[in-house]
């Protein structure tokens, strides 16, 4: 495995090893230099009683072979593993898909999203992309297509249940004009242009989407799926079901 600029595979790593503490932060990189802190490394390790509600709800509906898109350090994985469920998981880090190999995942794969179309037709019956990962679509022109694949590579009663943030519920200033920034450029308030920092290791850019719910039944349309409920809280995070029309 390559791990060149694989920041995020490196603190999951060292994470796994014992060699940070649950108070170490990922650092992640804005193309407007906003510079923050994202999630703890140690929450890609919750167990099941550390899950939100909304997590717990989703997982509930889970049925038959599963893909776990970004799927990190394997929590989501390995609780349907151990449940006794068929789980393929993929993703584009190197050092994630070691840790998830370490910690006992059977089908770990070393898989970017843009590459699920190697699957065959009736792979899987559940998608999940859990922990904010519908982001990975990245814009909604890339969601479009990706949806349309897993059309094709999925059984005829196939859900997706994928997690996302809802861009609107801030009144950080930093973020309101980075919104203000994209609608200028032509791109969606929420799509994020980023790079994840940790220790001396740098990411490339990437983008990652976040949508309100009324924006992801925009991109769904017309993909050949639509949204069959939606699991909130009061907080800016919420899961959606996307099953075949």
């Amino acid at each position: 495995m390559n791990y060149h600029d694989d920041a995020y595979g490196a603190q999951l790593l060292a994470q796994l090893q014992g060699k940070t503490d649950k108070y170490t932060f990922e650092i992640i990189e804005r193309d407007d230099n906003y510079i923050g802190a994202g999630s703890s490394p140690g929450r890609y390790f919750w167990d099941y009683p550390k899950w939100t509600p909304t997590e717990k709800k989703a997982i509930k509906l889970v049925k038959g072979k599963v893909l776990d898109i970004g799927a990190g350090a394997g929590r989501h994985s390995l609780y349907l593993q151990r449940k006794g469920f068929d789980v393929t998981s993929i993703d584009n880090s190197p050092g994630a898909v070691k840790v998830c190999k370490l910690r006992g995942l059977k089908k770990a794969k070393l898989l970017p999203i843009e590459k699920i179309g190697k699957f065959k037709s009736n792979s899987f019956d559940t998608i999940i992309m859990l922990g904010n990962n519908f982001g990975l679509f990245g814009s909604p022109q890339k969601a479009k297509t990706l949806l349309k694949t897993m059309y094709k590579i999925t059984s005829p009663k196939t859900q997706i249940i994928v997690e996302n943030r809802n861009p609107y519920k801030t009144d950080d200033p930093n973020h309101l004009e980075y919104h203000k920034l994209n609608r200028r450029k032509g791109r969606m308030p929420g799509q994020l242009r980023l790079r994840v920092r940790f220790e001396k290791l740098i990411s490339e850019w990437f983008d990652y989407l976040f949508v309100s719910p009324a924006e992801m039944k925009m991109i769904v349309k017309g993909t050949g799926w639509k949204i069959s409920k939606f699991i909130t809280s009061r907080h800016p995070d919420y899961i959606a079901v996307i099953t075949k029309e």
